[in-house]
């Protein structure tokens, strides 16, 4: 007899007819890192070019939108996180007439290209911080400043705050002869929003690309917008510490209760969907769209998605998956997780599934290489929104690379003791195309982070040969995802036992489909019948991975079914 833990939950999604439904809201979202996707120009740095010549492969694999990592005018710092002309493309990626190219192919496949926007800050390259250290009366109040404070006989930074990136949050300006905030690194000036020409001038940002023909905007790192408001004389409090870390340089030393997840951050965000819903009716067409980062806590992330009064952000990511799941997760926790975002999520939103991004491990090395189907079936499976990074979809793997070699920001401003644990290059590799020169990225002698050593077995073209390589398996979920029932049925989430996750998608009048993921390695034997009502006896596979004995089309009995260790299937009734 299992054990069984039942969090059951009937999502009604309360759509209208398919024809009315907004484009985004069963989207398949492939977020792109230009400078690892493809290289036309040869020079080891993937572009706007090499976008374009790839867009097919993502009409291939289903994709509805792609959202593109920076490519806007930057000095590199943080690989383009730290913009200098927001209105610009960066020369490493090609041009704005390249830009304009990559949307009108786009269109023509039907594939909306999405910007990310790093509101935070800018470079301190940019024009406007230039100004501002300068003390332009325009610009003067554009970023934050503050003289420090006179310890002894010392000027020091006026609070404790510590950087994403390690180090004090702040960093003295001799132009100026004051301190700036940054949240990340030293080159990335935080912007001050508590000045109302900031907010419009970002605002006229989004209005510039939106005009331009993006379909919306991945906005970054958005917690860190707004630090606590500085009391009569200017100043702010300390952080309080964290007392289970040691190292005082480090984030994590401090308890950032004053420097993220400020409530004006939430009027932020409503105001850029202001800017979204003034472009709709300007320009019409298809629902333009605002993807949020923000790793804050849930009840923080409902109210992204709006108050009652103001529209929020309509893809709010869900990272619960992402920053919970581990290795030795159970199914019990993977249902949890599931249910943590379906059962807190405000009436008539629109959920997403995220497992992947260009700051976490990937899948495969994070949660093991045989889980990286039963992945895929959750985020492609469940209802809404699903959101792939690029290379997931094959089964791509983190790269080691050494210190010498290391060049993300976060890790190069630690030690060679600690950088494993910060640096971010292991999965922004080049993306393996082939068994080619370079796994056909790139006819450069060198690129710009090391291939994978494995590209010869992993790679788009040889697994478009494999009947249940990775590729195959999620071109079949992504074609299921145009059944009716995935696009409007409900869903029941539960777990069976600590080793099987369950969630069956149902809508009335059309096929049910259930998915079952057997997480571990025992063999488990499951009666659906006492886990879901109102199936057939007998139920069809529709999806299976390598680790299975059966094939699509096989039948089973309900009361049965028997799943080998790491088998991922997707059943339906009859």
């Amino acid at each position: 007899m299992f054990k069984l833990l039942v969090l059951s939950c009937l999502l009604a999604l309360a759509l209208p007819s398919l024809a009315e439904v907004g484009w985004w809201k069963t989207g398949q979202f492939y977020q792109i890192y230009p400078r690892s996707f493809k290289d036309s120009d040869g020079d080891g740095v993937g572009d706007l070019i090499g976008i374009t010549q790839q867009l097919p492969y993502l009409k291939e694999i289903g994709i509805t939108a792609t959202w593109l990592s920076p490519i806007f005018t930057s000095p590199m710092a943080d690989f383009g996180y730290d913009v200098a002309d927001l209105k610009g493309i960066d020369p490493i990626f090609g041009t704005m007439e390249d830009f304009e190219a990559l949307l009108a192919r786009a269109k023509e496949l039907d594939i909306k290209i999405i910007l990310d926007f790093v509101p935070n800050h800018t470079s301190d390259e940019c024009d406007w911080f230039i100004r501002s250290a300068a003390g332009e009366e325009e610009y003067k109040d554009f970023y934050v400043w503050h003289t420090g404070k006179v310890v002894n006989g010392i000027r020091q930074p006026p609070t404790n705050w510590l950087s994403v990136f390690r180090g004090s949050m702040w960093t003295w300006n001799e132009q100026r002869q004051a301190y700036y905030l940054h949240q990340f690194h030293a080159k990335q000036p935080d912007l001050n929003y508590r000045n109302p020409k900031v907010v419009e001038a970002m605002k006229d940002v989004l209005r510039f690309w939106l005009r331009k023909g993006a379909y919306g905007f991945r906005i970054d790192a958005v917690p860190h917008v707004y630090e606590i408001p500085a009391d009569a004389d200017g100043n702010w409090p300390d952080e309080p510490r964290n007392e289970d870390v040691s190292d005082p340089e480090d984030y994590t030393y401090l308890q950032h209760i004053y420097t993220t997840d400020q409530p004006e951050t939430l009027e932020l965000v409503y105001a850029f969907r202001d800017v979204i819903e003034e472009i709709d009716a300007e320009l019409g067409g298809d629902d333009r769209v605002l993807l949020t980062e923000a790793y804050s806590p849930l009840d923080v992330l409902m109210q992204y998605y709006g108050n009652g009064t103001h529209l929020g952000s309509q893809i709010p990511f869900n990272f619960e998956l992402l920053a919970k799941i581990s290795y030795s997760s159970d199914a019990y926790h993977y249902s949890e997780l599931i249910h943590n975002w379906l059962d807190n999520m405000p009436e008539g939103q629109v959920a997403n599934w995220v497992f992947g991004n260009h700051d976490q491990s990937r899948i495969g090395s994070r949660l093991g290489a045989d889980r990286i189907d039963a992945c895929n079936m959750i985020v492609m499976g469940l209802p809404g929104v699903s959101v792939t990074y690029q290379g997931e979809e094959m089964g791509m793997t983190d790269v080691w690379i050494s210190w010498e070699d290391t060049v993300d920001p976060q890790a190069c401003q630690s030690n060679e003791q600690e950088f494993e644990r910060l640096t971010r290059d292991p999965v922004r590799t080049p993306f393996q195309w082939s068994d080619e020169v370079n796994a056909g990225f790139s006819n450069a002698s060198v690129t710009w982070l090391p291939v994978a050593s494995n590209y010869k077995l992993v790679n788009v073209k040889k697994e478009r040969g494999i009947a249940l390589s990775h590729l195959n398996v999620y071109k079949q979920l992504r074609a299921l995802r145009d059944e009716p029932t995935l696009k409007q049925g409900d869903v029941s989430v539960t777990a069976i036992g600590p080793n099987v996750l369950a969630f069956k998608r149902s809508l009335t009048g059309y096929k049910s489909y259930i998915t079952l993921i057997n997480i571990n390695d025992d063999v488990e034997s499951i009666d659906l019948d006492s886990v879901f009502t109102s199936i057939s006896t007998q139920l069809q596979y529709v999806v299976v991975n390598d680790k299975s004995v059966r094939r699509k089309n096989d039948l089973t009995f309900a009361n049965s079914v028997l799943l080998l260790p790491k088998e991922a299937v997707v059943l339906s009734t009859v």
